[in-house]
């Protein structure tokens, strides 16, 4: 799954703006991608929260150029109201980091026969990482998603991911932990994405803390190789052509 914002903030590729965007998501479909997640308001932490129309008019113009190409397309969007126009425009999948928790989101998606990934996050983008606190952070985590997956099937959501959310309201040892045991979460019924490209705790684990965000790519690499040894069926992330290199290479060495 490869990356395409079009926003003015995000954390690593911000400033893109919708035709700087289109080319961006061809290219990541000529590097490999199989589907782009196209988003127009940024979740980085600490991130303000924008209106419909602003998110409509970024992410738009970028489904409906896509239209007609290869590409699978998901809406990154915790809005109902950008998800149901997304659809209508061509996307396929709706990428909803606030985990299905609004239930307009989870009827328009049965409505429209459109299936869904459901994250976990901890709080919203903008505080989430103040002070994030768990109990027990596999329990309750892979709770949340298993329990939010049956709601969402048994609304009539035709289909769902899992992703852990890596980084949203969670410390780096709840991303480690959660990370160690991703082959626990990848036993549930359900297909489990994982996104952690570039993302800043990576920097403190290669040895590189204070480094711009895409110099965390062979960091982002590494961590995916191992979310696809532990039965992830996706990775979300920025270097498209890097990672279908390393997971091709992977795969050729785990074949009989």
């Amino acid at each position: 799954m490869g990356i395409v914002n079009v926003t003015p903030d995000s954390f690593s590729d911000g400033g893109r703006g919708p035709e700087a965007a289109l080319m961006h998501a061809r290219q990541l479909l000529a590097d490999g991608a199989l589907i782009l997640d196209i988003g127009g308001e940024s979740t980085r932490p600490g991130a303000e929260a924008v209106d419909v129309d602003t998110e409509l008019g970024r992410v738009l113009p970028v489904i409906r150029g896509l239209a007609g190409s290869p590409a699978l397309i998901s809406i990154d969007t915790m809005k109902p109201e950008v998800a149901r126009a997304a659809l209508d425009a061509g996307a396929h999948l709706v990428n909803d980091v606030s985990g299905l928790r609004d239930p307009q989101m989870l009827s328009m998606c049965a409505e429209r026969g459109a299936p869904a990934c459901i994250m976990h996050m901890q709080g919203e983008p903008r505080t989430m990482q103040l002070a994030p606190h768990y109990g027990d952070v596999m329990g309750e985590v892979f709770g949340f998603l298993a329990a939010q997956a049956g709601r969402a099937l048994s609304a009539g959501v035709p289909g769902v991911l899992l992703d852990p959310g890596i980084g949203f309201g969670k410390t780096p040892d709840h991303n480690l932990a959660l990370l160690r045991a991703l082959p626990e979460l990848s036993a549930l019924p359900w297909p489990v994405l994982v996104g952690a490209s570039r993302k800043k705790f990576l920097g403190a684990l290669s040895g590189n803390p204070q480094g711009p965000a895409d110099s965390r790519d062979a960091a982002s690499l590494a961590l995916h190789l191992h979310a696809a040894r532990c039965g992830a069926a996706l990775v979300r992330v920025h270097d498209v052509r890097s990672h279908v290199q390393g997971l091709r290479v992977q795969a050729a060495l785990e074949s009989a």
